[in-house]
Protein backbone atom coordinates (compact mmCIF):
# COMPACT_ATOMS: atom_id res chain seq x y z
CA UNK A 1 0.00 0.00 0.00
CA UNK A 2 1.51 3.30 -1.12
CA UNK A 3 1.71 6.12 1.42
CA UNK A 4 -0.02 9.32 0.39
CA UNK A 5 -0.81 12.78 1.70
CA UNK A 6 -3.63 15.14 0.69
CA UNK A 7 -4.77 18.54 1.94
CA UNK A 8 -6.66 21.64 0.76
CA UNK A 9 -4.75 23.64 -1.86
CA UNK A 10 -4.99 26.74 0.35
CA UNK A 11 -5.84 27.28 4.02
CA UNK A 12 -6.32 30.82 5.31
CA UNK A 13 -7.26 31.73 8.90
CA UNK A 14 -7.49 34.92 10.91
CA UNK A 15 -9.72 37.73 12.14
CA UNK A 16 -11.78 39.33 9.37
CA UNK A 17 -10.29 36.92 6.81
CA UNK A 18 -13.47 37.26 4.73
CA UNK A 19 -12.67 40.89 4.01
CA UNK A 20 -9.85 39.50 1.85
CA UNK A 21 -11.91 36.69 0.32
CA UNK A 22 -11.83 38.05 -3.23
CA UNK A 23 -8.03 38.28 -3.20
CA UNK A 24 -7.77 34.70 -1.98
CA UNK A 25 -10.13 33.14 -4.57
CA UNK A 26 -10.01 35.45 -7.61
CA UNK A 27 -7.84 33.02 -9.58
CA UNK A 28 -10.54 30.33 -9.41
CA UNK A 29 -13.16 32.08 -11.57
CA UNK A 30 -15.40 35.09 -12.16
CA UNK A 31 -18.81 33.92 -10.91
CA UNK A 32 -19.38 32.51 -7.44
CA UNK A 33 -22.34 30.62 -5.94
CA UNK A 34 -22.42 30.70 -2.13
CA UNK A 35 -24.43 27.82 -0.64
CA UNK A 36 -25.30 29.07 2.85
CA UNK A 37 -26.93 28.03 6.07
CA UNK A 38 -29.25 30.73 7.43
CA UNK A 39 -26.91 31.61 10.29
CA UNK A 40 -23.88 31.38 8.01
CA UNK A 41 -25.40 33.83 5.55
CA UNK A 42 -26.16 36.30 8.32
CA UNK A 43 -22.64 36.10 9.72
CA UNK A 44 -20.64 36.13 6.49
CA UNK A 45 -22.63 37.95 3.77
CA UNK A 46 -21.76 41.55 4.75
CA UNK A 47 -18.01 40.88 4.73
CA UNK A 48 -18.19 38.96 1.44
CA UNK A 49 -20.18 41.73 -0.23
CA UNK A 50 -17.56 44.23 0.93
CA UNK A 51 -14.70 42.06 -0.30
CA UNK A 52 -16.21 41.70 -3.80
CA UNK A 53 -17.40 45.33 -4.10
CA UNK A 54 -16.16 46.91 -7.31
CA UNK A 55 -14.40 43.73 -8.44
CA UNK A 56 -14.70 42.01 -11.80
CA UNK A 57 -16.76 39.12 -10.43
CA UNK A 58 -20.38 38.20 -9.73
CA UNK A 59 -21.69 36.59 -6.55
CA UNK A 60 -24.94 34.83 -5.76
CA UNK A 61 -26.14 33.61 -2.34
CA UNK A 62 -28.52 30.66 -1.89
CA UNK A 63 -29.87 29.47 1.47
CA UNK A 64 -29.91 25.67 1.35
CA UNK A 65 -32.51 23.41 2.92
CA UNK A 66 -30.50 22.39 5.95
CA UNK A 67 -29.49 18.87 4.92
CA UNK A 68 -26.92 17.58 2.43
CA UNK A 69 -29.54 15.58 0.54
CA UNK A 70 -29.65 14.33 -3.03
CA UNK A 71 -32.53 16.71 -3.84
CA UNK A 72 -30.76 19.73 -2.36
CA UNK A 73 -27.61 18.96 -4.33
CA UNK A 74 -29.61 18.62 -7.56
CA UNK A 75 -31.26 21.98 -6.85
CA UNK A 76 -27.88 23.68 -6.41
CA UNK A 77 -26.54 22.02 -9.55
CA UNK A 78 -29.42 23.49 -11.53
CA UNK A 79 -28.73 26.97 -10.14
CA UNK A 80 -25.04 26.62 -10.98
CA UNK A 81 -25.80 25.57 -14.57
CA UNK A 82 -28.43 28.25 -15.21
CA UNK A 83 -26.17 31.02 -13.88
CA UNK A 84 -22.97 29.73 -15.51
CA UNK A 85 -21.22 29.56 -12.15
CA UNK A 86 -17.42 29.13 -12.09
CA UNK A 87 -16.88 28.46 -8.38
CA UNK A 88 -19.02 26.82 -5.67
CA UNK A 89 -18.60 28.11 -2.12
CA UNK A 90 -19.95 26.82 1.20
CA UNK A 91 -20.88 29.06 4.12
CA UNK A 92 -21.90 27.42 7.39
CA UNK A 93 -21.45 24.07 9.12
CA UNK A 94 -21.04 20.48 8.01
CA UNK A 95 -24.27 20.10 6.02
CA UNK A 96 -23.73 23.24 3.94
CA UNK A 97 -20.13 22.18 3.37
CA UNK A 98 -21.11 18.68 2.22
CA UNK A 99 -23.77 20.11 -0.11
CA UNK A 100 -21.29 22.50 -1.71
CA UNK A 101 -18.59 19.86 -2.09
CA UNK A 102 -21.01 17.51 -3.85
CA UNK A 103 -22.40 20.26 -6.09
CA UNK A 104 -18.90 21.29 -7.14
CA UNK A 105 -17.87 17.68 -7.75
CA UNK A 106 -20.83 16.86 -9.99
CA UNK A 107 -20.46 20.12 -11.91
CA UNK A 108 -16.69 19.78 -12.28
CA UNK A 109 -16.05 23.11 -10.52
CA UNK A 110 -13.61 24.28 -7.82
CA UNK A 111 -14.96 24.54 -4.28
CA UNK A 112 -14.22 27.07 -1.53
CA UNK A 113 -15.16 26.29 2.08
CA UNK A 114 -16.04 29.09 4.54
CA UNK A 115 -16.94 27.55 7.90
CA UNK A 116 -18.82 29.73 10.36
CA UNK A 117 -18.51 27.19 13.20
CA UNK A 118 -15.76 24.68 13.90
CA UNK A 119 -17.81 21.85 15.38
CA UNK A 120 -16.24 19.20 13.10
CA UNK A 121 -13.23 18.81 10.82
CA UNK A 122 -15.39 18.70 7.65
CA UNK A 123 -13.98 21.86 5.97
CA UNK A 124 -10.61 20.34 5.00
CA UNK A 125 -11.61 16.76 4.19
CA UNK A 126 -12.08 15.22 0.76
CA UNK A 127 -15.41 13.53 1.47
CA UNK A 128 -19.10 14.22 2.11
CA UNK A 129 -21.92 12.47 3.93
CA UNK A 130 -25.02 12.45 1.71
CA UNK A 131 -28.60 11.78 2.82
CA UNK A 132 -31.79 10.85 1.01
CA UNK A 133 -34.49 13.51 0.93
CA UNK A 134 -36.34 11.74 3.79
CA UNK A 135 -33.29 12.18 6.04
CA UNK A 136 -32.00 8.62 5.87
CA UNK A 137 -28.33 8.01 5.11
CA UNK A 138 -27.59 7.61 1.39
CA UNK A 139 -23.83 7.33 0.90
CA UNK A 140 -20.40 8.80 1.33
CA UNK A 141 -18.74 10.58 -1.58
CA UNK A 142 -14.94 10.36 -1.66
CA UNK A 143 -13.58 13.10 -3.87
CA UNK A 144 -10.48 12.99 -6.09
CA UNK A 145 -9.12 16.07 -4.33
CA UNK A 146 -9.57 18.17 -1.22
CA UNK A 147 -11.15 21.65 -1.31
CA UNK A 148 -9.42 24.29 -3.42
CA UNK A 149 -9.50 26.80 -0.58
CA UNK A 150 -10.62 26.90 3.05
CA UNK A 151 -11.10 30.42 4.41
CA UNK A 152 -11.65 30.65 8.18
CA UNK A 153 -12.70 34.00 9.62
CA UNK A 154 -11.86 33.48 13.28
CA UNK A 155 -13.75 36.60 14.37
CA UNK A 156 -16.94 34.87 13.12
CA UNK A 157 -16.08 31.48 14.64
CA UNK A 158 -15.53 32.96 18.11
CA UNK A 159 -19.02 34.49 18.10
CA UNK A 160 -20.74 31.13 17.50
CA UNK A 161 -22.16 29.23 20.50
CA UNK A 162 -19.26 27.83 22.55
CA UNK A 163 -20.71 24.32 22.38
CA UNK A 164 -19.70 24.19 18.69
CA UNK A 165 -16.07 24.96 19.52
CA UNK A 166 -16.08 22.34 22.28
CA UNK A 167 -17.67 19.75 20.01
CA UNK A 168 -14.96 20.46 17.47
CA UNK A 169 -12.39 19.70 20.16
CA UNK A 170 -14.15 16.39 20.77
CA UNK A 171 -13.94 15.50 17.08
CA UNK A 172 -10.28 16.53 17.06
CA UNK A 173 -9.56 14.50 20.21
CA UNK A 174 -9.98 11.22 18.35
CA UNK A 175 -7.63 12.21 15.53
CA UNK A 176 -4.28 11.15 17.01
CA UNK A 177 -5.52 8.00 18.75
CA UNK A 178 -7.42 6.70 15.73
CA UNK A 179 -4.48 7.39 13.39
CA UNK A 180 -2.09 5.73 15.84
CA UNK A 181 -4.22 2.59 15.76
CA UNK A 182 -4.43 2.59 11.95
CA UNK A 183 -0.66 2.88 11.82
CA UNK A 184 -0.30 -0.08 14.22
CA UNK A 185 -2.60 -2.29 12.13
CA UNK A 186 -1.39 -1.01 8.74
CA UNK A 187 -4.95 0.05 7.94
CA UNK A 188 -5.60 2.55 5.13
CA UNK A 189 -6.36 6.21 5.74
CA UNK A 190 -9.64 7.78 4.61
CA UNK A 191 -7.83 8.50 1.35
CA UNK A 192 -7.22 4.74 1.03
CA UNK A 193 -3.46 5.03 1.31
CA UNK A 194 -0.68 4.28 3.75
CA UNK A 195 -0.01 6.71 6.58
CA UNK A 196 2.90 9.12 6.17
CA UNK A 197 5.11 10.48 8.93
CA UNK A 198 3.78 13.91 7.99
CA UNK A 199 0.21 12.80 8.70
CA UNK A 200 1.15 11.35 12.09
CA UNK A 201 3.01 14.56 12.97
CA UNK A 202 -0.13 16.61 12.25
CA UNK A 203 -2.27 14.21 14.31
CA UNK A 204 0.10 14.40 17.27
CA UNK A 205 0.28 18.19 17.01
CA UNK A 206 -3.53 18.25 17.01
CA UNK A 207 -3.64 16.40 20.34
CA UNK A 208 -0.84 18.48 21.87
CA UNK A 209 -2.64 21.69 20.85
CA UNK A 210 -5.88 20.55 22.47
CA UNK A 211 -4.10 19.86 25.75
CA UNK A 212 -2.16 23.12 25.66
CA UNK A 213 -4.90 25.51 24.55
CA UNK A 214 -8.30 23.83 24.85
CA UNK A 215 -9.31 25.09 28.29
CA UNK A 216 -7.92 28.58 27.67
CA UNK A 217 -9.75 28.76 24.34
CA UNK A 218 -13.06 27.75 25.88
CA UNK A 219 -12.82 30.39 28.60
CA UNK A 220 -11.97 33.08 26.03
CA UNK A 221 -14.76 31.99 23.68
CA UNK A 222 -17.27 32.15 26.53
CA UNK A 223 -16.44 35.86 26.70
CA UNK A 224 -16.53 36.19 22.92
CA UNK A 225 -12.90 37.31 22.79
CA UNK A 226 -10.37 36.16 20.21
CA UNK A 227 -7.08 35.11 21.80
CA UNK A 228 -4.09 33.15 20.49
CA UNK A 229 -5.49 30.09 22.29
CA UNK A 230 -8.78 30.39 20.36
CA UNK A 231 -6.88 30.74 17.08
CA UNK A 232 -4.84 27.64 17.94
CA UNK A 233 -7.95 25.57 18.70
CA UNK A 234 -9.73 26.73 15.55
CA UNK A 235 -6.71 25.51 13.57
CA UNK A 236 -6.61 22.23 15.51
CA UNK A 237 -10.34 21.58 15.04
CA UNK A 238 -10.37 22.55 11.37
CA UNK A 239 -7.01 21.90 9.72
CA UNK A 240 -4.98 19.59 11.97
CA UNK A 241 -7.93 17.32 12.66
CA UNK A 242 -9.30 17.44 9.11
CA UNK A 243 -6.04 16.77 7.29
CA UNK A 244 -4.96 14.43 10.08
CA UNK A 245 -8.10 12.28 9.91
CA UNK A 246 -8.09 12.27 6.11
CA UNK A 247 -4.53 10.98 5.99
CA UNK A 248 -4.40 9.11 9.29
CA UNK A 249 -7.61 7.09 9.29
CA UNK A 250 -10.37 6.28 11.78
CA UNK A 251 -10.92 3.53 14.35
CA UNK A 252 -13.24 3.12 17.35
CA UNK A 253 -14.02 6.73 18.28
CA UNK A 254 -15.93 7.49 15.07
CA UNK A 255 -17.62 4.08 15.01
CA UNK A 256 -18.96 4.84 18.48
CA UNK A 257 -20.53 8.01 17.07
CA UNK A 258 -22.09 6.05 14.20
CA UNK A 259 -23.39 3.43 16.61
CA UNK A 260 -24.93 5.84 19.10
CA UNK A 261 -26.83 7.66 16.35
CA UNK A 262 -29.10 4.60 16.40
CA UNK A 263 -30.39 5.71 19.81
CA UNK A 264 -33.16 8.32 19.86
CA UNK A 265 -31.93 9.63 23.19
CA UNK A 266 -28.67 10.73 21.54
CA UNK A 267 -30.29 12.83 18.79
CA UNK A 268 -29.30 16.09 20.49
CA UNK A 269 -25.76 14.94 21.29
CA UNK A 270 -23.27 16.51 18.90
CA UNK A 271 -20.88 14.56 16.67
CA UNK A 272 -17.75 15.66 18.51
CA UNK A 273 -19.26 14.96 21.92
CA UNK A 274 -19.79 11.30 21.00
CA UNK A 275 -16.37 11.06 19.35
CA UNK A 276 -14.78 12.30 22.59
CA UNK A 277 -16.57 9.62 24.63
CA UNK A 278 -15.63 7.14 21.91
CA UNK A 279 -11.97 8.07 22.33
CA UNK A 280 -12.05 7.02 25.98
CA UNK A 281 -13.78 3.79 24.93
CA UNK A 282 -11.09 3.13 22.32
CA UNK A 283 -8.33 3.57 24.89
CA UNK A 284 -10.06 1.01 27.12
CA UNK A 285 -10.28 -1.44 24.22
CA UNK A 286 -6.54 -0.93 23.64
CA UNK A 287 -5.86 -1.35 27.37
CA UNK A 288 -3.91 1.89 27.19
CA UNK A 289 -1.91 3.01 30.24
CA UNK A 290 -4.10 4.51 32.95
CA UNK A 291 -2.03 7.71 32.82
CA UNK A 292 -3.07 8.22 29.20
CA UNK A 293 -6.72 7.49 29.88
CA UNK A 294 -6.70 9.91 32.84
CA UNK A 295 -5.07 12.60 30.68
CA UNK A 296 -7.86 12.30 28.11
CA UNK A 297 -10.58 12.25 30.77
CA UNK A 298 -9.09 15.28 32.51
CA UNK A 299 -9.08 17.16 29.21
CA UNK A 300 -12.69 16.24 28.46
CA UNK A 301 -13.88 17.40 31.85
CA UNK A 302 -11.89 20.64 31.63
CA UNK A 303 -13.65 21.73 28.43
CA UNK A 304 -17.03 20.11 29.07
CA UNK A 305 -16.92 17.01 26.87
CA UNK A 306 -18.88 13.93 28.05
CA UNK A 307 -17.23 10.99 29.82
CA UNK A 308 -20.37 9.12 30.95
CA UNK A 309 -23.40 7.54 29.28
CA UNK A 310 -25.69 9.96 31.11
CA UNK A 311 -23.86 12.93 29.59
CA UNK A 312 -24.44 11.66 26.04
CA UNK A 313 -28.13 11.07 26.81
CA UNK A 314 -28.24 7.36 27.69
CA UNK A 315 -29.84 6.50 31.03
CA UNK A 316 -30.61 2.81 30.35
CA UNK A 317 -27.34 0.83 29.95
CA UNK A 318 -29.20 -2.05 28.28
CA UNK A 319 -29.63 0.23 25.25
CA UNK A 320 -25.87 0.28 24.71
CA UNK A 321 -25.87 -3.09 22.92
CA UNK A 322 -28.01 -1.58 20.13
CA UNK A 323 -25.33 1.06 19.58
CA UNK A 324 -22.53 -1.50 19.90
CA UNK A 325 -23.99 -3.72 17.20
CA UNK A 326 -24.37 -0.79 14.79
CA UNK A 327 -20.85 0.43 15.59
CA UNK A 328 -19.46 -3.00 14.71
CA UNK A 329 -21.35 -3.37 11.41
CA UNK A 330 -19.42 -4.47 8.35
CA UNK A 331 -17.31 -1.67 6.91
CA UNK A 332 -17.12 0.33 10.14
CA UNK A 333 -13.73 1.82 11.06
CA UNK A 334 -13.73 -0.04 14.39
CA UNK A 335 -12.45 -3.02 12.41
CA UNK A 336 -9.13 -1.16 12.06
CA UNK A 337 -8.47 -2.07 15.71
CA UNK A 338 -5.78 -4.59 16.55
CA UNK A 339 -7.44 -8.00 16.84
CA UNK A 340 -10.80 -6.56 15.69
CA UNK A 341 -13.72 -5.86 18.06
CA UNK A 342 -17.01 -7.68 18.58
CA UNK A 343 -20.24 -5.98 19.72
CA UNK A 344 -19.90 -7.70 23.10
CA UNK A 345 -16.34 -6.40 23.56
CA UNK A 346 -17.42 -2.89 22.63
CA UNK A 347 -20.42 -3.12 24.96
CA UNK A 348 -18.12 -4.01 27.85
CA UNK A 349 -15.70 -1.19 26.95
CA UNK A 350 -18.56 1.34 26.93
CA UNK A 351 -19.68 0.25 30.40
CA UNK A 352 -16.07 0.38 31.63
CA UNK A 353 -15.65 3.91 30.25
CA UNK A 354 -18.91 4.96 31.90
CA UNK A 355 -17.69 3.51 35.23
CA UNK A 356 -14.43 5.46 35.00
CA UNK A 357 -16.38 8.62 34.23
CA UNK A 358 -18.72 8.11 37.17
CA UNK A 359 -15.72 7.45 39.40
CA UNK A 360 -14.18 10.74 38.28
CA UNK A 361 -17.34 12.55 39.34
CA UNK A 362 -17.58 10.54 42.58
CA UNK A 363 -20.90 8.96 41.59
Amino acid sequence: MLRLMRAPSKYVQGPDALLELYEQVKDLGKSFLFICSKSGYKAAQPKIEKSFAGKDASIRFEIFGGMSSTGEIAKMQKIAKENKIDVICAIGGGSAIDTAKATAYYEGLPVVIIPTVCATDAPCTGLSVIYNDDGTFANYIFYPKNPDAVIVDSSIIVKAPVRFLVSGMGDALGTYFEARMCQKTNSPSLENGGITKSAMALCELCYDTLLADGYKAKKSAELGILTLAVEAIIEANTYLSGVGADNGGLATAHSVYNGFTALEECEKTMHGELVAFGTVIQLILENAPMEEIEEVIDFCVSVGLPITLKEVGVTDPSRVMIAAEKACASGESIHNMLGDVTPQQLYHAVLAADALGKDFFGE
